[in-house]
């Protein structure tokens, strides 16, 4: 059995000290937010919690879908570097960056550097540069791979996109790990799933990725961007339907207009027919923001 748990959406806080050119971009827009809105409602004590809960849960590996930062600030992603060697090793813990990360033009392919040990595939060298998305890694009959939904937008727009050089590459890895008959995991940040967020936050190539996975298959995607708790299923080869889950923020305190904090832990086995999967969800309830148990039920996952 391997378990597998999935974070996302970190928005590390407080905010490091902001200069006035820093804001001379979107960044006014996202401060303007991050202190009406976020400042209160994003909590590090949340999210030390949240992370104390699921290492006693005591993963084989952790999947974290985006959002490390707010504005993308240079402090801000050196301190997610060093918030990242706390949470695991780059062996045990697998990263895609979301939009926050790529908040305005320079800023991904800094965060993308500075984060680069936890984007790296398998027998990788990136020398020092940016990784290439997306990545595999093999984790005992898990294939976990990385893609990049990230991109800087303009102002009051949080959209994604993936374009046909990834689609080239994910069609390749999900061929090669099907032929080994590995349990594949996708991870991306923007959820690939029509209607599943407004159209400014969309993600611009749902159909290609979604015929992607029609063709080549998948048994898991994990998704993270708009703070839910949701469940979708796309199709898979051979008419079967592939779960794409999301989580909510992982230090969303409770009482704010998303659902708190949460993580997903997922216990992957091989059975007869394929993979079978136990889903269970931990995070607050109450407003004491104790982490507690949600629910846990079978998922069904596609078989080659």
């Amino acid at each position: 059995m391997f378990r597998l748990a999935h974070i996302s959406d970190i928005h590390l806080s407080p905010l490091p000290p902001v200069r006035y050119r820093d804001l001379a971009s979107k960044r006014i827009t996202g401060y303007v937010n991050w202190v009406k809105n976020r400042k209160n409602a994003l909590e590090c004590s949340v999210l030390g919690d949240l992370i104390d809960d699921m290492k006693a849960q005591k993963p084989d590996h952790i999947a974290l879908t985006g959002d490390l930062v707010n504005l993308a600030l240079n402090a801000e992603i050196d301190i997610a570097r060093a918030w990242l060697e706390k949470l695991g090793n780059p062996h045990d813990l697998s990263v895609v960056p979301g939009n926050h990360d790529a908040y305005v033009p320079g800023a991904l392919q800094k965060s993308c550097r500075a984060w680069e040990p936890w984007m790296r595939g398998d027998d990788i060298d990136n020398g020092g540069r940016a990784p290439q998305f997306p990545y595999l890694r093999q984790r005992g009959g898990i294939a976990i791979i990385g893609v990049s939904s990230a991109r800087a937008t303009a102002p009051f727009m949080a959209s994604g996109d993936f374009l046909p050089a990834q689609a080239h590459r994910l069609a390749l890895l999900l061929e090669r790990t099907k032929q080994a008959g590995l349990c594949r995991v996708v991870m991306i940040h923007h959820p690939p799933v029509r209607g599943a967020t407004p159209n400014y936050k969309r993600l611009f190539g749902i159909g290609r990725f979604q015929k992607i996975i029609k063709n080549y298959g998948a048994e898991l995607v994990l998704h993270g961007h708009t703070h839910l708790a949701t469940h979708y299923e796309i199709e898979g080869t051979n008419g079967a339907t592939v779960p794409v889950i999301c989580v909510p923020s992982a230090s969303q305190s409770f009482g704010g207009h998303k659902p708190p904090a949460r993580y997903n832990m997922f216990d992957i086995s091989k059975s007869e027919n394929g993979w079978s999967c136990e889903w269970s969800q931990r995070g607050i309830l109450t407003q004491d923001n104790e982490i507690t148990a949600i629910g846990t039920h079978l998922l069904a996952l596609p078989s080659h």
